[in-house]
């Protein structure tokens, strides 16, 4: 397949500005990447994109970074304290300057994603959210190349979430409701849901495809089908627990082995980094119906169809 056309200076900001179609060319392609069906070097050659993450990461800058490289761009990185912003410069100005010399942004900000719109406020650069406060959208793009690609189809799909209503989670609801008869749980502790806003804007998307987004903080709910369970760390990039003793409200959300043996069929799933002994039991994510490893490294051929889509 080929991508839909595409103008200059598209962006990744929110999933909520993807239309069902964009979704799935991104999400394609990734599998075509995935799959080794593409023949890689020309797609951003000429191109440059900058990585600026402001918080820690692993799989999402690696990915992006050498995306943008396996694709034929060259690559500028940089940290918390790089650009002059950090000695009092005006954001537009740095954006202006920035945009006469990149291609691509790609962006790691523990603020909101209305700084992001900031960014995208000017012409010449597209930029792509990789990981903002409220949402993580590559994450799920790569989430959701990664189900299809085991599954086949989204369609239909049961999921079973549990942990902290974080921006992974709140990027997953809001992927789902992009797709019909798909039934997703979270599970989150009281008082760490997902936020209401985005939960209410995804399940009424979802309403009008037949996909139920539901939010539980009691295990009793658990559903009786589940085609894949998913979890993240407890303790989300940037943030901090407000209880003293959130480990013991947390603890029972954790996917322990005697959890997975209520769903024999399901895989588990696991955006990392992963702490074994707190949400996830080690004999669960080291066993042989884990794909976080697969997970992971779909994040590299999704992070190749994100950049394409925006700046080719």
């Amino acid at each position: 397949m080929s991508l839909t056309t595409v103008k200059e200076n598209k962006h990744v900001i929110s999933l909520v500005d993807l239309s069902v179609q964009e979704t799935l060319d991104i999400v394609n392609r990734g599998i075509e990447y995935a799959n080794g069906m593409v023949e890689l070097g020309h797609q951003l050659q000429g191109k440059i994109v900058g990585i600026y993450f402001t918080k820690t990461s692993t799989r999402t800058r690696t990915s992006f970074s050498t995306a943008a490289l396996r694709l034929g761009a060259q690559v500028i990185s940089y940290g918390p304290n790089d650009l002059q912003i950090n000695t009092g410069e005006n954001l537009s100005d740095t954006l202006q300057v920035l945009s006469q010399m990149l291609d691509g942004l790609v962006v790691r900000t523990g603020e909101s994603p209305a700084l992001l719109r900031i960014f995208a406020n000017q012409q010449r650069m597209s930029i792509v959210n990789a990981m903002t406060e409220d949402e993580h959208p590559t994450q799920a793009l790569a989430d959701l190349t990664t189900m299809k690609r085991y599954f086949g189809e989204i369609k239909g799909l049961e999921i079973i979430y549990l942990g902290e209503g974080n921006n992974t989670a709140s990027a997953l609801a809001l992927a789902f409701a992009k797709f019909s008869n798909v039934k997703i749980s979270f599970f989150t502790p009281p008082n760490y849901q997902i936020d209401p806003q985005i939960l209410h804007y995804a399940q009424k998307e979802g309403a009008g495809r037949n996909t139920v987004i539901a939010e539980y903080h009691d295990l009793k709910f658990l559903p009786a089908n589940a085609d894949v369970i998913y979890t993240t760390r407890w303790q989300t990039t940037g943030t901090v627990k407000l209880d003293v003793n959130w480990r013991d409200i947390f603890e029972p959300f954790a996917i322990t082995q005697k959890l997975m043996s209520r769903y024999p069929n399901a895989i588990f799933m696991h955006d990392l980094p992963a702490h074994r002994g707190e949400e996830v039991e080690a004999e669960v994510i080291d066993g042989d119906r884990s794909i976080v490893f697969e997970q992971a490294e779909n994040k590299a051929h999704s992070a190749k169809a994100v950049l394409e889509w925006c700046m080719q």
